[in-house]
């Protein structure tokens, strides 16, 4: 039977002599430090170097958590050493192996690699090395704020499309934001054409529109089916990440913010206090036949510019904004027209921001999507 007598890497250190004078930082210091830290795989580390450390690290506040590969928590099982696991062929190898698992047990790596190609062995190796989300984090039993990153975004898109995306769930859909464009075009700064002469040329390739309409021609491309292709891959992917937090929202109910992202940026999932709170307090709806939270029926507004110049000279072709609220939401995140504008307005940073306010400006479309 293995034991359970944890091992730090200070009882591998020969004892200093005199006074360890780092035991005389307090704990509230080092736990700034490592709420500064918040990476997981990088806290799991720290946990091993000492029992003071091992303590601490779990009452963090803050933690990130970078995934590679997303393995469900119910397959991802601590029965990897099953009886028909090979055996280590010597003692020694045996008690290196235990060494090693009870000092990185506790966090285990969400994203560790193996390398080189592989036979039975090297995937029986690699799907231990691999841990759901929630069992990296369940000894963390303290955080309020818990962002986790995905290696790739969910929506594919053709090179020099942009689609950026922010949801807020509760145990459903409560609001979605979708900025898009299917051609984006960076102007050098000497080339900056001044606002005036940058407004006149967008309002010539629009058609001379000056009312924000759609053209006829939207209808007849293409373009507005390239939009409901956008919307609904975008609040696929937002419920299957919904669907993902599940058992780590249920598990700790110290959190107050979770945001799920992924490495290119193209999409946030985001849920604060109030949303967390009614998803532990009301039944999740799952998709039949999917690892996904039944998206509801939808109201969305659409605004479309056929080209939208922004102050830095970057140029987007067929820009689009879309909005969407469940039909008949009445609380949550932009229950009013005014709290929904100000979401809106707040849901992207820096060029994307302007963008956003450029075509809230512009002739509201209104559409309806039935639930899937």
């Amino acid at each position: 039977m293995q034991s359970k007598h944890r091992i730090f890497a200070e009882d591998m250190l020969l004892a200093p002599e005199g006074e360890d004078h780092f035991d005389r930082i307090p704990d509230s210091l080092v736990l700034i430090i490592f709420n500064k830290l918040a990476d997981a795989r990088s806290l799991g580390r720290c946990s091993a170097v000492s029992r003071r450390f091992n303590a601490l690290v779990p009452l963090v506040d803050d933690a990130c958590l970078r995934i590679d590969r997303v393995i469900p928590a119910d397959a991802a099982c601590d029965g990897g050493l099953a009886s028909g696991a090979p055996r280590p062929r010597a003692v020694l190898s045996h008690l290196l192996k235990a060494m090693l698992q009870a000092v990185l047990k506790p966090f285990a790596h969400c994203d560790a690699k193996s390398g080189g190609a592989g036979g039975g062995k090297h995937a029986h190796a690699q799907q231990l090395q691999h841990h759901s989300p929630a069992q990296v984090l369940k000894n963390f039993s303290s955080i309020r704020n818990l962002r986790m990153e995905l290696p790739v975004s969910d929506v594919g898109t053709d090179d020099g499309v942009v689609l950026k995306w922010k949801a807020v769930f509760g145990s459903t859909l409560q609001s979605c934001v979708i900025l898009g464009g299917t051609k984006v075009e960076r102007a050098a700064v000497s080339s900056m054409p001044s606002p005036t002469a940058a407004a006149a040329a967008a309002e010539s390739e629009a058609g001379g529109d000056d009312s924000g309409g759609i053209p006829e021609s939207f209808y007849t491309n293409g373009g507005l089916k390239l939009r409901v292709v956008w919307t609904i891959s975008s609040l696929i992917a937002a419920a299957t990440r919904h669907y993902l937090l599940r058992e780590i929202v249920k598990e700790h109910p110290t959190l107050e913010h979770v945001a799920l992202t992924d490495a290119q940026g193209q999409g946030t999932l985001a849920m604060a206090a109030d949303q967390l709170r009614e998803f532990r307090d009301k039944p999740l709806a799952a998709a039949a036949a999917a690892n996904r939270t039944q998206v509801p029926a939808c109201n969305m507004k659409l605004r479309y510019a056929p080209v939208l110049e922004l102050s830095d000279g970057t140029r987007i072709h067929g820009a689009t904004l879309v909005v969407i609220k469940p039909v008949g939401e009445a609380a949550g995140v932009g229950a009013g027209r005014k709290e929904l504008d100000e979401f809106v307005a707040d849901t992207f940073d820096g060029p994307f921001r302007e963008a956003v306010a450029a075509l809230s400006k512009r002739r509201t479309y209104l559409l309806e999507m039935n639930g899937f």
